[in-house]
């Protein structure tokens, strides 16, 4: 029992190494372009990837803390690199300190940032020209005026204050105290462009570039007369504007004439009551203009990283909102420079299946490799059909090997050379040897042949010697 037990595992142990042996050759090759193409596809992203934001408290910074989130879920670490706004990312982006930044439209140039490889994950959302302004700032119409005046000289009538005269263009400005955001950010390099096309200068306005949430302070304490931010709507420096008492938002008359003139902006609504509905706030509809802020990316990121974050940029921005419906964003139809790949297929394309299923390593690992596999699933279904005769000759090998022995013998049967006895010994040797070899069950025919042998060899010693 004990011997079956044995010789059966004997033959299971002999079979598997001569498969691995047989299939050697061919496995040898399959690791090597494995290995060849992992080295040269490089699929694994680094662990850490560099997001250039905002200054804190921003839209910017508020959108970084949420792609962290979103990474994190895959082991990527964020890190993330305040700064003073679009141009500081942009800047940030061209000297490789950041892999990925917000970058607002019309800050960056599209030939010569294209050509350096800087590329589009797609446009965001938009990004407003908000111009908050103080309602008693602005002189007041002539028909007050002159009614003022006349009540002041003993007049009966009762006088009726007039609206205060709202802001509509950018000429209406000239002369007052204006903030027009931090430098790096790129709302004074903006808003110089669109003053040069109003024929206005900074001789004609009192400028200052304060920060944002500093700004806003000032605005309601009655330190400067208007503000110009561009930013997204989920800043909290827009909502706490918009709820001040005596601050209104500049409803833009011109917002046609400017898109025409600046191919970088568009004209957006602010609808009625879309920041509070119970306290209808805006009471009425408001015409802005508004840039689109773009995810960029260098093209030397590893593209499992901009592939990350055009998938994050999917779930988080694709949502209804002020001014856009759902799945209005993220979009390619606005963006200044070309976009990747990986961005292009997470918007417009279908994510492979694979990726519900498996960890992001395992898609990863896939996605960047099928086209490899694939090929060596082609190269190795003609090689694999050499396996089986190596197989086969390695089994027949080990029991053609005993013939070489009994040829040698035969001769010397034949030729009448050798020991009767000795030759005898010969032969039972060899036919114990042969006993002791193990093939598997479909080759035990050559084996009881070679057997069959050594005794038909040992029947012609014995006669040849008795005759």
């Amino acid at each position: 029992m004990i011997d079956s037990v044995r010789r059966t595992l004997k033959l299971i142990v002999l079979s598997i190494r001569d498969m691995l042996v047989s299939a050697g050759p061919v496995a040898l090759i399959a690791v090597g372009v494995l290995v060849a193409a992992y080295w040269w596809l490089d699929p694994q992203p680094p662990r850490t990837v560099s997001l250039a934001t905002g200054p804190a408290g921003s839209a910017y910074a508020e959108f970084g803390r949420r792609y962290a989130q979103a990474l994190a879920r895959s082991g990527i670490e964020v890190q993330q690199q305040a700064s003073d706004g679009s141009l500081a990312n942009l800047q940030a982006l061209r000297e490789g300190r950041a892999d990925v930044a917000f970058v607002r439209g019309g800050s960056a140039d599209p030939v010569a940032d294209g050509e350096a490889g800087i590329t589009s994950l797609g446009a965001l959302f938009y990004e407003p020209i908000w111009v908050f302004y103080r309602q008693d700032m602005l002189p007041a119409p002539a028909a007050d005026t002159a009614r003022r005046a006349a009540s002041s000289k003993g007049a009966r009538a009762a006088v009726e204050p007039t609206p205060p005269v709202p802001l509509v263009t950018l000429p209406q400005l000239k002369g007052l105290r204006v903030n027009i955001d931090q430098p790096g950010s790129g709302v004074p390099e903006m808003l110089q462009r669109l003053l040069q096309a109003n024929a206005l200068d900074g001789d004609t306005l009192v400028l200052s570039q304060l920060a944002p949430p500093a700004a806003a302070e000032a605005l309601q304490a009655g330190l400067i007369d208007a503000m110009v931010l561009v930013t997204a709507p989920e800043s909290p420096v827009v909502g706490q504007l918009l709820r001040a008492p005596g601050i209104a938002l500049m409803d833009v008359a011109q917002a046609g004439a400017y898109v025409r003139r600046f191919p970088f902006l568009q004209a957006i609504t602010l609808p009625r009551g879309v920041v509070d509905l119970a306290a209808d706030i805006p009471p009425q509809d408001v015409d802005l203009l508004s840039t689109t802020t773009s995810l960029l990316t260098r093209e030397d990121t590893h593209p499992a990283l901009r592939q990350l974050f055009a998938q994050a940029a999917q779930g988080l921005h694709s949502e209804a909102g002020w001014f856009n419906r759902a799945r209005d964003f993220p979009n390619t139809r606005t963006s200044e420079l070309p976009v990747s790949p990986e961005g292009d297929r997470a918007i417009n394309g279908t994510p492979p299946f694979w990726q519900r299923y498996l960890p992001f390593w395992a898609s990863n690992l896939l996605e960047r490799m099928w086209l490899v596999i694939g090929g060596l699933i082609v190269l190795l279904l003609p090689l694999s059909r050499v396996v089986p005769p190596l197989y086969t000759f390695r089994v027949r090998r080990r029991v053609f090997r005993w013939y070489a022995r009994l040829r040698e013998i035969e001769a010397k049967v034949d030729e009448g050379r050798g020991e009767r006895n000795a030759l005898l010994d010969e032969l039972d040797e060899l036919d114990r040897l042969a006993n002791q070899t193990t093939v598997p069950l479909a080759h035990a025919e050559e084996l009881y042949a070679l057997r069959n042998n050594i005794h038909a060899v040992r029947k012609r010693l014995l006669a040849k010697r008795a005759a």
